[in-house]
């Protein structure tokens, strides 16, 4: 029989608006190695053993099998749809007028819901790339981020909480700037910012804007994402399993070092999305939130070992004349307005 973990261990994050949601969600980006199915499969057993959180996303291609399983959780008993916290995005081909709109109601007839409760602007500019396609490969109608074009799929979103098709929306893969000049033009504020973090990558002045503008961030990768497809590796890369303080913790705690990650995202006050097809890892990353907290001494030691080290680069978002990666991420301090 499968265990159940209690709801009430489980700790919470607040929204801007008092709601509280899980501390730790699951995600469902299977990094290019696992198929629809196998996905689906996880998300139930997750939700079975005590997930609430599912954040999900059109381009990962698996919604339609994770709408089966949403269905089944409910049919059967284990939970309503009022404890489930769904999210999903609009990709990057889908932001021109009308398409936001249409891109979601494709999601909620794939997830077999009626409404989402958190609905993500994937990346924040319409520079398309196939799923699964090399490191490599350029569109050739990629841009610079643009925050009119960015409010056309933002207005969207907005008009989608006025039609109850969704309740919160978010951004994702921002930064500070690009945050700065549309966050004013905002009618309906995010309540959620999606961004990569991790030991080796904390973003603390980003993260640390998100919080203080009471937007709640969530954590992508948040054990540096070992699974992540090759188009995402460089030479340069740090294993975030292999931090010296996360490892010291690790063996005082007698855990792997992954949940060390998570213990110090939860703890610092993010939500980790990890990902896991494994009925144990997905177990063990959501229960242990729930026990043996790290020490101050250990949780200062983590925020040490910040590296700047960003997986997620984005390249093949890249437009003609972009110098590098690093140009998607405004490192100079400027973005095309």
């Amino acid at each position: 029989m499968t265990l159940t973990l209690d709801q009430n261990r489980i700790p919470k994050r607040t929204l801007a608006s008092g709601e509280q949601i899980p501390c730790v969600g699951i995600g469902t980006f299977g990094s290019d190695k696992y198929n629809a199915q196998e996905i689906s499969n996880a998300v139930y057993g997750a939700i079975r053993y005590g997930y609430r959180l599912v954040d999900c996303a059109a381009v990962y291609q698996n919604e339609a099998q994770i709408g089966e399983v949403l269905s089944r959780v409910q049919e059967e008993g284990i939970v309503s749809r009022s404890e489930l916290f769904i999210t999903s995005k609009v990709w990057n081909d889908k932001h021109g007028e009308g398409e936001v709109i249409a891109s979601c109601k494709k999601s909620l007839e794939d997830l077999k819901l009626d409404y989402l409760d958190l609905y993500f602007v994937h990346w924040p500019f319409p520079n398309y790339h196939a799923p699964g396609c090399s490191g490599d490969s350029r569109n050739p109608d990629s841009r610079p981020f643009s925050v009119e074009e960015f409010m056309t799929a933002w207005r969207q979103c907005e008009a989608l909480v006025d039609m109850g098709l969704v309740r919160y929306i978010g951004m994702s893969n921002m930064t500070i700037p690009k945050l700065e000049a549309v966050l004013p033009l905002c009618r309906i504020k995010p309540a959620a910012l999606e961004m990569e973090l991790h030991p080796s990558f904390q973003q603390p002045e980003l993260f640390d804007y998100a919080v203080a503008h009471e937007i709640l961030p969530i954590g992508y990768c948040p054990i540096g994402s070992p699974s992540r497809p090759e188009r995402d590796r460089t030479a340069e890369d740090v294993a975030d399993t292999e931090l010296l303080a996360v490892a010291e913790a690790a063996k005082a705690h007698g855990v792997h070092p992954a949940i060390i990650c998570l213990k110090w995202a939860v703890q610092r006050g993010q939500v980790p999305i990890p990902f896991s097809v494994k009925e144990a890892q997905y177990m063990s990353n959501l229960s242990c939130a729930t026990e043996d907290p790290l020490t101050d001494e250990e949780m200062d030691a983590i925020a040490k070992e910040d590296r700047n080290c960003r997986l997620i680069k984005g390249q093949v978002f890249l437009w003609e004349g972009a110098k590098g990666w690093e140009d998607l991420w405004d490192l100079d301090g400027t973005i095309t307005k």
